[in-house]
C-alpha cells in the first residue's frame, strides 16, 4: 500500500472519491431524493472524517463519461482505494466498469439514494460486480460509511 502525508503529517492511505454526473447540483437537484447538502458539504465531511481516520481524501466530479474514465485511469498512481458514485453512469457505462477493472484498485460503490427502491432502470449497476461492496440509501452517510469501509479494507490488506 502506498502512503502519503495527511494534514497532520502522518502517513496514511490515499482515497479517491469520484462523483459522477449531476452531483455538482446536489442541494438543489431533487432534495427530496438526494438531500439538501451540496457536493462541497459532502467533500468537507469526507475530509474531516479522513483526518480522523488517518487517511487522505481527494475528490473529483465530472459530468463527462470520458473525463471520469481518464481520472479513474490516473488513480493507478495516485490512490490506494476508490469510492465511486457514478450517478446515472452506474446504470449505463461499460466504459467506467472496464476502467475500474483495468486499474486493479479496490472500489466501493456509493449512492445517496437506495437505488434498489427506485425506478427499475436504476436497480441495475454495471459497477456492482467489480466493486468490493456497495453503500446505498443513507444520504451523505453512504459516503462516510464507504470511507470507513475503504480504510478498513486497506488495514486488513496491510495486516496480511
Amino acid at each position: 500500500m502506498s502512503a502519503q502525508r495527511t494534514q497532520r503529517g502522518h502517513a496514511g492511505p490515499r482515497v479517491l472519491v469520484i462523483h459522477g454526473p449531476n452531483l455538482n447540483l446536489l442541494g438543489v437537484r431533487e432534495p427530496a431524493v438526494y438531500g439538501s447538502e451540496t457536493l462541497a458539504d459532502i467533500d468537507r465531511r469526507l475530509t474531516a472524517l479522513a483526518e480522523e481516520l488517518g487517511c487522505v481524501v481527494s475528490s473529483y466530479q465530472s459530468n463527462s463519461e470520458g473525463a471520469l474514465v481518464d481520472r479513474i485511469h490516473a488513480a493507478r498512481d495516485t490512490a490506494d482505494v476508490m469510492l465511486i458514485n457514478a450517478g446515472a453512469y452506474t446504470h449505463t457505462s461499460v466504459a467506467i466498469r472496464d476502467a475500474l477493472l483495468a486499474i486493479g484498485l479496490p472500489v466501493i460503490e456509493v449512492h445517496l439514494s437506495n437505488t434498489y427502491r427506485r425506478e427499475p432502470f436504476r436497480q441495475r449497476s454495471f459497477i456492482a460486480d467489480v466493486a468490493i461492496g456497495q453503500v446505498v440509501g443513507f444520504g451523505v452517510d453512504s459516503y462516510l460509511l464507504g470511507l470507513r469501509a475503504a480504510v478498513g479494507v486497506l488495514q486488513r490488506q496491510r495486516a496480511r
